[in-house]
């Protein structure tokens, strides 16, 4: 176990399952390709990304220095004369200053994403059961759709492009038959009654009933193609397209990062070609009417259905195609997407699915808030800085069509749900098309206190609901799957803090949910029970409760926490169950349920007579911990038994790891020895360091859970007994304890 802990997130990365590596493989590009990721994987680890994504200047220095790692990348390849390695890594440079150097931000937050998306991969492979709701998101018949969508558009190109040829037959044969009638009607009226001129009529009635019989049929595959491109809008594309949007739902609250992206834009974009090709041919049919028309002839009954019909589909294929790629987003909360605090930046990017070269910088895009004013009531929202911008192909990796608002700020609060709007018009050939799209809804906060709140609003309208605009939601809010929430409980860690919850985690904030052991795949849980409601005997509700334990995690026991070291979820009963028989000194660490955001630890002891005892110190909470490292406390921690040497009863972590070999590698530098006063130097005082230290009473009525108290180390206790009387030193060990 200590062996694949000390490995590098990429190592754990590398020996995953295919299934898995395929979800890396989606989210590394030439935005932050894959070669870069795996030659400095344990600089890259080592460095904070996430800070650097909201800081400019520690951006720019990162960037200074992610460029320096690379050019002895280069030199050592240069020496092993690996000549595509050397290739490649000339390519990333000069990709990483010309892409990155003027926003140094953007790398940050590419990277940071990345290792955030690994670590919640490497949560979810560790997982025994894969839950309900990425289950869905990867079943075999949405892969089959997605396949047959690609062939299916394939076949579509390729018909129309065949029918391009018979066109082009069809307006060879007519110019033929113009020559040849031409010819008849210059000649003399003699000339016209001879034999030779009479067979040459029948031959021109023959080739006039070719013309139509091939008119006829040109139609009929145009009506074909239109047809095919109508049904598969309609039904599979379409789906296609909700479904992106769904997955999309899902891994904005911490579910598994989703793609599609770029084959749908394929997809898209060539249905938009063949419809501009097909347009062209009925031109063309256009043209060859004006030039030739018959009784019966199918041309003017049958092509302005079609034009009509494939302008239709064109006018539906674009408004369908205008999404938003990345929902809105402030940089400083890069897990809370949706949640928007005002005066405050956030980034939203929009795409075109059809990327046509025709497009590039002609189309506009203005955003808005609450464009529908009458459905969010007597309230006015403005966008601060730059709210029209061209879309271009210049900004994305992929050169798709899009374009990304970087430096939007509401300028009002609610805390209700809110949309903005993003409108363009395309003119393209002859056509003038209105676009609009929106956000997904977003929670706008007055103050950074209101963001956990708000981001409980966000998880709970993304798992309930797939209808992108429900704005009156939280009028009447359905109650959520049990089985599903717990889901997405363990997203929020897995993203947030780089571990899920196991089935064990899981199990008890079932219970902390719902009071009772119950069936996770039946069991509705209300709005009020997550979020509104007290949990009992206690001032806070569950979702503030588990809030804080996230905050405390990612503040100042991450590296604990990655590791697995931190059972964390484990209520005392069960807690005592788990340590009764272990060897006195086992102990195990969860987060206490009376405080919010506060860590404790509870080790089982035995007495002379063979009775099992527990104590469980004090909760730590994030200002003890700003003060002390949590591994420093545990290796320091001391107990003063009677007047007896103080003593580290922590041995062991359960179930039975050595504590040294469990937190030894997130140890501080040892606490050095302290010296008595010296007469000369040191202006007589003595070396202080910070060690926990409680005391524990023999006599049966004191409670039998000490409290963290004075902090101290053997040696300041060594020097404090030769200095103080045992009363003073008594009098200083006195607290009340801990009864988490």
């Amino acid at each position: 176990m200590e062996e694949h802990l000390c490995m590098s997130q990429w190592s754990q990365v590398q020996q995953l399952e295919i299934k898995f590596l395929e979800q890396v493989d989606q989210f590394y590009d030439d935005n932050f390709p894959m070669e870069i990721r795996h030659l400095l994987a344990q600089w890259i680890e080592s460095q904070d990304w996430e800070a650097a994504a909201n800081n400019e200047a520690m951006a720019m220095i990162l960037l200074q220095n992610l460029i320096i790692q690379v050019d002895e990348q280069l030199d050592r390849v240069s020496q092993e004369k690996n000549l595509l390695l050397i290739h490649n890594l000339k390519r990333v440079r000069k990709l990483l200053q010309g892409k990155y150097h003027g926003n140094p931000m953007h790398i940050a937050v590419i990277i940071s994403n990345c290792l955030r998306e690994e670590r919640r991969i490497l949560a979810a492979a560790s997982m025994p059961v894969q839950g309900p709701l990425e289950k869905s998101l990867q079943n075999s018949v949405v892969s089959e759709r997605q396949r047959n969508v690609e062939h299916k558009v394939s076949a579509i190109r390729n018909s129309a492009q065949m029918t391009d040829q018979d066109v082009k037959y069809l307006e060879d044969l007519q110019e033929e038959f113009d020559f040849r009638y031409k010819t008849i009607q210059s000649l003399e009226q003699n000339d016209k009654n001879s034999a030779l001129i009479k067979q040459e009529m029948l031959a021109l009635q023959a080739m006039l009933n070719t013309l139509d019989y091939k008119r006829k049929e040109v139609l009929s595959k145009i009506g074909r193609v239109i047809h095919e491109i109508d049904v598969l809008m309609s039904n599979m594309l379409t789906e296609e397209l909700l479904d992106w949007k769904r997955r999309q739902q899902i891994a904005c609250i911490g579910g598994p990062l989703h793609g599609g992206l770029d084959q749908l834009q394929n997809c898209f974009t060539l249905l938009a070609e063949s419809l501009f090709q097909v347009r062209r041919q009925l031109e063309k049919l256009d043209e060859l009417l004006t030039r030739l028309t018959y009784d019966g002839d199918p041309i003017p009954v049958q092509r302005p259905q079609l034009l009509e019909k494939v302008n239709f589909l064109l006018y539906n294929l674009f408004r369908n195609s205008f999404v938003v790629e990345r929902q809105p987003c402030m940089p400083t909360h890069p897990q809370r997407p949706m949640v928007l605090k005002t005066l405050i930046q956030f980034t939203v990017k929009l795409r075109l699915l059809i990327k046509l070269p025709e497009l590039n910088y002609q189309i506009r895009v203005k955003a808005t808030i609450d464009k529908n004013v009458s459905t969010v009531s007597n309230r006015r929202f403005v966008l601060c800085g730059t709210h029209v911008k061209a879309m271009n192909m210049d900004e994305s990796a992929n050169g798709s069509l899009s374009v990304e608002f970087r430096h939007l700020g509401p300028h009002m609060v609610t805390e209700e749900l809110h949309s903005i709007s993003f409108e363009t018009q395309v003119c393209l050939y002859g056509l003038t098309i209105n676009l609009e799209t929106s956000s997904l809804p977003v929670v706008m906060i007055s103050n950074v206190s209101q963001l956990p709140n708000a981001w409980a609003s966000i998880i709970w309208y993304n798992l309930s609901t797939n209808d992108p605009q429900n704005l009156s939601f939280f009028n009447n809010p359905p109650a959520a799957t049990l089985s599903q929430l717990l889901e997405v409980l363990s997203w929020q860690f897995s993203s947030y803090v780089g571990r899920g919850l196991n089935s064990e985690q899981l199990n008890m904030l079932a219970e902390k949910l719902t009071g009772q052991q119950v069936s996770y795949n039946d069991y509705q849980l209300s709005w009020a029970k997550f979020c509104k409601e007290h949990l009992p005997g206690k001032s806070f509700t569950f979702w503030v409760w588990l809030e804080a334990i996230l905050d405390l995690i990612k503040k100042h026991i991450l590296p604990l926490w990655i590791d697995g070291y931190i059972m964390g979820f484990v209520s005392k009963e069960k807690e005592r169950i788990l340590l009764k028989d272990k060897t006195p000194g086992t102990f195990l660490l969860r987060f206490s349920e009376s405080n919010l955001g506060g860590i404790t630890f509870t080790w089982v002891d035995q007495r002379e007579n063979g009775d099992v005892t527990f104590h469980s110190v004090e909760p730590y909470n994030k200002g003890r911990l700003s003060a002390l490292p949590f591994a420093d406390i545990l290796r320091d921690y001391k107990v003063i038994m009677a007047d007896n040497v103080p003593e580290n009863p922590l041995k062991y972590l359960y179930p039975d790891i050595p504590k040294d070999k469990a937190f030894g590698k997130h140890y501080s530098c040892q606490p050095n020895e302290v010296s008595k006063p010296s007469d000369g130097g040191g202006k007589g005082y003595v070396p202080s360091v910070f060690i926990p230290v409680s005391k524990i009473f023999n006599d049966s009525t004191e409670p039998h859970s000490p409290s963290d108290l004075l902090p101290m180390s053997p040696s300041v206790y060594a020097v404090l007994r030769e200095h103080l009387s045992p009363t003073a030193i008594e009098t200083a060990l006195s607290s009340p304890y801990s009864t988490d």
